[in-house]
C-alpha cells in the first residue's frame, strides 16, 4: 500500500493546507522524479505486503492491500513520461503491479487541456481509478477558492474520462462555506449526479475547515472570513446524506459515499489501521506492526538535495488503541463491541447505546449511526 505525494500545483487553493509548490519549469519535474526514484530504492523493503498477524497486546495487524495512490498537490500537472518512470521504478522495487486499486488525482483543467490521449496513457500505466477535484459547480465559489478550473470545465473533463474508458471515477465536493445557500448546495449535488456517462462511482464531501498555513487561515485571522454556522453545516450534511442515499450510494465513512462495490480500497485500508508507505516531500508512513509513524520533510529543496529527511515517532499501546477507535468509528462497519468496551472509558459504551449514539450491528460490531455522524467527534471523545 503506497502513497506518492506530488508537491506541484499551478496555483494554491484558498483552503488548502497540504504542502505544494508552483513548479519553475519542466526540468524540475525530472529532478523530482530522480529524487523520488532514489527514495523508492532506499525503501524497497517496506513496500512488501505482509499477511495479517497478531502483534503486541494481542493486537490484530491487518494485511495491507496492494494499492497505489498518487495524490498531491496536483499529479495531473506531471507529463505522462514522468508518471511512467515512477511506476516503472516502483515495479522494480517491490510495489507489484497490477495493483488492486491504482488512483491518480486530477484537476478538470488538466484533463480538458491534455485531452483523451493523456487519460488513455494513464490507463495504460495501470491506473484504474481517477479522483477529480470538482469542489463546486458554482463559478463564484470556485473563484473564491482560487481553483484553476471553472464550472464549464467539469462536464467536458468528466466526459473525456468516460470516453477514455475510466470506469471508476471519484469526485470531491466541499460544503459548509459561508455564503453557500441551501439551494446552491442542493443544486451542486444534483449536478454531480447528472454528470454524463453515469454518476461518479464515488463522492467525497468535506466540510470546509480552516487549515493552518492556508490562505483561508490568514483570512479568518484578520476578519476577512467567518466560518459557516453549525446549523447551516448540519443542514447541508443532512441534505448530502439524504440525496446520495436516495441515489443508491452507501455512506461508508463520515465523508465518503460509494455506489455498491466502489468503496475506495486504499482509503479504507487507512481507516482499518493498515501499514502504508508514503513517498515524496511531506508524505507520511505507518508501520502498523511496530506502531511507528514517520514522515518526510515538507520541503521540495530538502527532498531533492538530501539523502532523505525523515522523522518518526513510536506510538504507545494506548495511542494505537485510541487511534484504532477513532478511525473505526468513522466508518459504517464500526468496531467490535467487546474491543470498544475493553479499550474505551468505563461505562461509555452502555451510555452511548442507551442514547442511540451507538447502535449494534450483526456480527458483534457497534457503530455511530448515520444520523449522528455529524457529531461523531463529540461521541468519540466521550468514549475515549
Amino acid at each position: 500500500m503506497v502513497y506518492i505525494h506530488i508537491p506541484f500545483c499551478r496555483s494554491f487553493c484558498t483552503y488548502c493546507g497540504f504542502y505544494s509548490e508552483i513548479p519553475c519549469g519542466g526540468s524540475e519535474y525530472g529532478r523530482f522524479a530522480e529524487a523520488l526514484g532514489s527514495e523508492i530504492r532506499r525503501r524497497k523493503a517496506e513496500m512488501q505486503n505482509k499477511d495479517g498477524r497478531y502483534g503486541a497486546g494481542d493486537r490484530l495487524v491487518p494485511r495491507s492491500p496492494n494499492t497505489l495512490y498518487i495524490g498531491g498537490g496536483t499529479p495531473s500537472v506531471l507529463p505522462l513520461s514522468v508518471l511512467s518512470s515512477l511506476v516503472q521504478e516502483l515495479a522494480r522495487n517491490g510495489a507489484a503491479a497490477p495493483f488492486e486499486e491504482f488512483t491518480v488525482e486530477v484537476n478538470p483543467d488538466d484533463i480538458v487541456g491534455k485531452g483523451q490521449e493523456y487519460v488513455e496513457g494513464l490507463l495504460s500505466l495501470g491506473v484504474n481509478r481517477i479522483s477529480m477535484g470538482v469542489q463546486s459547480f458554482d463559478d463564484a465559489l470556485l473563484k473564491w477558492m482560487n481553483r484553476r478550473h471553472d464550472a464549464a470545465a467539469i462536464v467536458p473533463a468528466y466526459r473525456i474520462l468516460r470516453r477514455a474508458g475510466v470506469k471508476n471515477i471519484g469526485i470531491d465536493l466541499i460544503f459548509g462555506i459561508s455564503g453557500m445557500d441551501d439551494r446552491g448546495w442542493t443544486r451542486t449535488i444534483e449536478q454531480a449526479l447528472a454528470l454524463p456517462g453515469g454518476p461518479p462511482e464515488h463522492i467525497s464531501a468535506y466540510q470546509l475547515s480552516v487549515e493552518q498555513g492556508s490562505a483561508l487561515a490568514e483570512m479568518a485571522a484578520d476578519g476577512r472570513y467567518e466560518e459557516a454556522r453549525e446549523e447551516q453545516c448540519l443542514r447541508h450534511y443532512g441534505t448530502l446524506c439524504t440525496m446520495l442515499g436516495e441515489a443508491g450510494y452507501s455512506h461508508y465513512e463520515i465523508s465518503n459515499f460509494a455506489l455498491p462495490g466502489r468503496e475506495a480500497v486504499h482509503n479504507s485500508a487507512y481507516w482499518s489501521g493498515c501499514s502504508y508507505v508514503g513517498l515524496g516531500p511531506g508524505a507520511h508512513s505507518y508501520d502498523a506492526e511496530n506502531g511507528v509513524r514517520s514522515w518526510n520533510s515538507a520541503s521540495l529543496d530538502d527532498y531533492m538535495t538530501s539523502a532523505g529527511c525523515r522523522e518518526s515517532e513510536k506510538l504507545t499501546e494506548e495511542q494505537m488503541a485510541m487511534e484504532r477507535i477513532m478511525l473505526a468509528l468513522r466508518t459504517s462497519g464500526g468496531i467490535p463491541e467487546e474491543e470498544l468496551r475493553r479499550k474505551g472509558r468505563a461505562g461509555a459504551v452502555d451510555a452511548m447505546l442507551s442514547e442511540r449514539s451507538l447502535v449494534r450491528l450483526a456480527g458483534g460490531n457497534v457503530r455511530i449511526p448515520e444520523s449522528r455522524f455529524f457529531v461523531s467527534d463529540a461521541i468519540i471523545s466521550d468514549i475515549v
